[in-house]
C-alpha cells in the first residue's frame, strides 16, 4: 500500500477511484480477452488487422500521457489511424467492441476481492465515491455492480486531458464541492495515478501488486476505515 503522505481517514469525505487495474485485475481480464481474440480471429484471418488497431490504439494513448489536445475523444482515433492504413470508422468499431463492450462480460469475475464490501462501507459512513478513469467507465461499473456519485473519464468534454494531468481530479472536486486535501485517490500506477494526485494536491494510495487470490488491499482498507470511526487511525 503506497501513498504520498500519512492519511487521516477521519478527514476524508470523498474517495475517488481509477478503474482499470484498480477495481479489477487487469491481467486476469487480459488473459480472458487473449483467449477470446484468438478464438475469433483464428477462423477469420482476413480480419487480423483489427488486432493491430487495438495494439496501436492502446500504445499511442500511452505515449500521449498528460496530453492536452483540444478534442481528446477524436484525437485518440486519429493517433491510431496515423500508425497504419486504418479508417476512422473501422477503428471506432473495433475499439468499441473489443475494448468497451465485449470485456464487460468478464468484469464480475475479475473484480478485486473486497471492492464491493468497501463501497458498501463507504456508503454506510457517508463517504462519497468518485470515479476518474482515462477510459469510459460507466458500463464497466455496471458490469461490476458498483455505483458512484460521479463518473468521469479523460475524454469528458470538460476534462479533455490524459493522466497524469490533474484536470480530471480537480473537475470531480469542483463538481462534488470538496477540497482536494479531503479526498483520497486510489489507483494502480504511480507514474500516472500517483503523479495525477500529487499535481492535484490530493492524498493517494496505489493498490498492492498481488495475485488475485492473495489480493487483500480492500479488506485491509475496510478494516482501517472501520477502525478510524472508533478512534483516530492513520494509513
Amino acid at each position: 500500500m503506497h501513498s504520498n503522505s500519512t492519511i487521516d481517514l477521519n478527514k476524508i469525505t470523498t474517495i475517488i477511484f481509477d478503474v482499470d487495474g484498480t477495481l479489477y485485475d487487469q491481467s486476469r481480464l487480459r488473459k480472458k480477452m487473449a483467449v477470446a481474440l484468438l478464438r475469433y480471429y483464428a477462423i477469420r484471418p482476413w480480419k487480423l488487422k483489427d488486432v493491430l488497431i487495438l495494439h496501436h490504439f492502446r500504445a499511442e494513448r500511452e505515449k500521449m500521457a498528460g496530453a492536452t489536445c483540444g478534442n481528446l475523444e477524436m484525437a485518440q482515433y486519429d493517433w491510431c489511424a496515423a500508425k497504419g492504413n486504418f479508417s476512422l470508422d473501422r477503428i471506432r468499431q473495433v475499439v468499441n467492441h473489443w475494448m468497451f463492450q465485449f470485456p464487460t462480460k468478464y468484469l464480475a469475475a475479475c473484480t478485486y476481492p473486497g471492492v464491493k464490501s468497501f463501497f458498501k462501507v463507504l456508503r454506510e459512513n457517508n463517504i462519497r465515491i468518485g470515479i476518474y478513469s482515462d477510459y469510459e467507465a460507466v458500463e464497466k461499473l455496471n458490469a461490476m455492480d458498483l455505483a458512484a456519485d460521479l463518473v468521469i473519464s479523460s475524454t469528458h468534454k470538460d476534462v479533455d486531458r490524459l493522466k497524469p494531468n490533474p484536470e480530471g481530479l480537480l473537475y470531480i472536486t469542483q463538481k462534488l464541492g470538496v477540497k482536494p486535501e479531503e479526498c483520497l485517490f486510489i489507483g494502480d500506477r504511480e507514474e500516472l495515478d500517483g503523479e495525477c494526485a500529487k499535481s492535484a494536491g490530493m492524498p493517494y494510495l496505489i493498490v498492492d501488486k498481488k495475485p488475485f487470490n492473495e489480493f487483500d488491499f480492500y479488506h485491509v482498507l475496510t478494516k482501517k476505515l472501520q477502525s478510524s470511526k472508533a478512534k483516530p487511525e492513520f494509513v
